[in-house]
């Protein structure tokens, strides 16, 4: 998984501009549903499932096995994601590609439920990241394929909320199925299969003009070019540190419930997921709400960003000074309300700096590295302070460090208040 803006592959910058879509009647309901599921599966699987089965392949070594299986799949998923959004953008099409990956996702999730090898897992979780990320960047890419500009609002609104909704359904479902590892993957399975089919069956599509991939080496041009302007490249690098903080901990979220936390009596860790998650997932959404419109209001963008960076950290330290259950809490709390307001009001900000309005989705595509790029080091980076530091403490205070470094990160830019 990589978070994401919708329409902001650099390869669709590429060719003549398309004709003002049409929007299909019913789509927002259908992206919501799409997306829910798609979030439901990464959040099920991967933060509550996949670590509870490499725990009980390799308790021992369950942290440097996680942090290498969900590594390497990352690695998988980004560069697969643009492939395959390539891939699509050559056929014109987009429903076939997401009716395909939804559908495969059932066998992967059939097989991943019966290995029980590291190898195996890695290798199952990484062909469950190719269909996951066949089906994600053929449905990110229907937002610019056929919403008008006067709607994208509201579209992104849709696809913004698939986070929260899908985060709870995910972690209620991944708790609800924590000893029956094989019936709680194929249930992901079937949920986003019958996204995809509902998706495809619904939503109507009129095939567009086939697009060449933007090349390589063109790539690797913009993305140098965006990053020489000053404000874009300070509004990179916040976006990355704070991006690499929040996911060094999420991650292993299961693992801290475990090992660090002093749960309530008779409260398992899956089930104490489960109410984190909906927790954290309410206080996005009111945040995300909230942060736009008063960032808006008084049209101070760096204010609010550096300031939820700033809380993001306040957040971290508070599981690392006290190993307590309401410590956890409040952390779900407070950390779900300072990353809903920071994605909000940073992507707002972006927007305000990008170099050249005619580079403008080439210049948000090259911001989606540094979404996607900390994910890849976030589990190899957990991994190594947990095993090097012997704890999670050491763990919160270098992602609230991040955090720290992020906020300060927006100061230097000066296009923006």
């Amino acid at each position: 998984m990589a978070l994401s803006s919708p329409g902001t592959d650099p390869a669709r910058t590429a060719g003549s501009a398309p004709q003002q879509p049409r929007p299909s009647r019913g789509l927002l309901p259908l992206l919501l549903a799409g997306n829910t599921a798609m979030y439901a599966l990464y959040v099920g699987v991967a933060g509550v499932l996949l670590a509870l089965q490499i725990e009980a392949v390799d308790p021992a070594a369950k942290v440097a096995n996680f942090g290498l299986v969900a590594g390497v799949s990352a690695i998988f998923a980004t560069v697969f994601n643009p492939v395959a959004g390539a891939l699509s953008d050559r056929t014109g099409r987009r429903n076939p590609w997401i009716l395909a990956g939804g559908l495969l996702v059932l066998p992967v999730m059939l097989l991943l439920g019966s290995v029980d090898t590291i190898l195996l897992i890695l290798i199952a979780w990484c062909l469950g990241q190719a269909v996951m990320n066949t089906y994600q960047a053929a449905l990110t890419s229907v937002v610019p394929d056929r919403v008008p500009t006067e709607a994208r609002g509201r579209a992104s609104a849709a696809v913004g909320l698939g986070l929260p909704v899908g985060s709870t359904i995910g972690a209620l479902v991944g708790a609800a199925y924590s000893d029956d590892f094989r019936t709680g993957y194929l249930i992901f399975g079937v949920i986003v299969a019958a996204a995809a089919v509902l998706f495809t069956a619904c939503a109507r599509e009129e095939r567009m003009p086939a697009r060449a991939p933007l090349p390589v080496k063109a790539r690797l041009a913009a993305f140098g070019s965006a990053l020489r302007d000053h404000d874009f490249r300070w509004a990179f690098i916040g976006r990355a540190l704070l991006v690499l903080g929040y996911f060094t901990v999420a991650g292993f979220q299961l693992y801290i419930l475990k090992d660090h936390t002093d749960l309530p009596a008779g409260l398992a860790p899956e089930d104490a997921v489960a109410i984190l998650m909906p927790l954290s997932s309410v206080a996005m959404v009111v945040s995300t709400v909230l942060g736009g419109w008063l960032s808006d209001r008084y049209e101070r963008r760096k204010l609010f960003v550096g300031a939820s960076a700033a809380l993001a950290a306040v957040a971290l330290l508070l599981p690392a000074v006290s190993s307590s259950w309401t410590a956890m809490l409040a952390f779900s709390v407070v950390n779900g309300l300072a990353f809903g307001c920071y994605m909000a009001v940073d992507t707002a900000l972006v927007t305000m700096v990008l170099p050249k309005a005619e580079d403008a989705a080439r210049d948000m595509g090259v911001l989606n590295v540094a979404n996607a790029g900390p994910q890849i080091v976030a589990p190899f980076v957990a991994s190594a302070i947990v095993s090097v530091g012997g704890g999670y403490t050491p763990l919160f205070l270098a992602a609230a460090l991040l955090s720290v470094l992020g906020a300060l990160a927006v100061r230097p830019i000066r296009g923006v208040r």
